[in-house]
């Protein structure tokens, strides 16, 4: 029942309203890290930018990179621009770290930047971001953008052909290009490269701590161990009961092939070219064994 209010006010919630409750949670949430949280060691740059495409963990990631533990490594607090008619060309305030920036590599290339700094981009199998869009969009995604117009066309056509147009709608936004375009980039070292499998799978203590270390953040394996613990995807899920309003958060890796068939992995083959090669993530062909469930990625 209440997950079903949650989501009830979610999707009746218009925007301008949604946009102020976040900014103040926001801004609530950093003056009392500022005063309750002392700053034991500080981040040597002035910003941190969280880069990534849709359905990459973006939630997640705010919420580890707002932990209070964090705070106390780094220095710095979080900023999310979506919720702000921030002016700066900057984008990101000094002294924060920059939440959710949905940018094509060319366009964060060309956003001012101080010398002090330092990237990441998570990116994820690209299938596994087309049937997370799917399953969000159709059902639990906030209306915003032309969400309504795409859940509309989804709602009134098989799962099937929901994925093929899917497919399609998403290559015409350049969600893939914007993944190629990061992998694609000259190497630098202010930018890390991230997938979200080893952020989210067996290796993700020394993943977190090797991104903390590129972003200036040096925390301590126990505290490290702790936060990771507390954001568990398990003890999300289990929290806001999230598998039962949002497929996202069940943090599947590999759920694509419960979902492709030759139809769609050719159509997504035709749209999205070798990027499947150029991302590590081809195989032989596509896994048609439902039995054996969804497997890591």
């Amino acid at each position: 029942m209440l997950n079903r209010s949650v989501m009830f006010a979610k999707q009746h919630t218009p925007d301008s309203v949604r946009v102020l409750g976040r900014r103040i949670l926001l801004e609530t949430h950093n003056a009392k890290l500022r005063i309750t949280v002392p700053v034991e060691d500080r981040s040597p740059f002035v910003n941190v930018y969280h880069c990534a495409v849709r359905k990459t963990a973006s939630q997640w990631v705010k919420s580890v990179f707002s932990d209070p533990i964090v705070y106390r490594r780094s220095g710095l607090a979080t900023y999310d621009p979506r919720y702000y008619r921030w002016k700066d060309p900057r984008i990101v305030p000094p002294q924060r770290i920059g939440l959710s920036l949905y940018l094509p590599y060319k366009r964060y290339r060309k956003m001012p930047k101080p010398d002090a700094h330092r990237t990441f981009f998570i990116y994820r199998d690209p299938r596994d971001l087309l049937v997370s869009s799917y399953f969000s969009t159709r059902d639990s995604h906030t209306p915003m953008g032309d969400v309504l117009t795409v859940r509309a066309a989804l709602r009134e056509r098989s799962q099937k052909d929901g994925m093929l147009y899917l497919i399609e709608h998403l290559t015409g936004k350049g969600m893939f290009n914007a993944v190629r375009s990061w992998v694609e980039a000259p190497p630098s070292e202010t930018v890390r490269l991230v997938r979200y499998e080893d952020l989210t799978g067996d290796d993700q203590f020394a993943e977190m701590d090797a991104l903390m270390r590129h972003c200036g953040i040096d925390i301590p394996p126990a505290e490290l161990t702790a936060l990771l613990e507390k954001y568990s995807f398990s003890r999300m899920n289990e929290r806001k009961k999230a598998g039962e309003i949002s497929h996202y958060r069940k943090g599947k890796c590999g759920d694509w092939r419960n979902h492709f068939d030759d139809d769609i992995e050719q159509a997504f083959r035709n749209a999205t070219g070798d990027l499947l090669d150029i991302l590590g993530y081809a195989e032989p062909a596509v896994a048609r064994a439902r039995s054996t469930g969804p497997q890591a990625g």
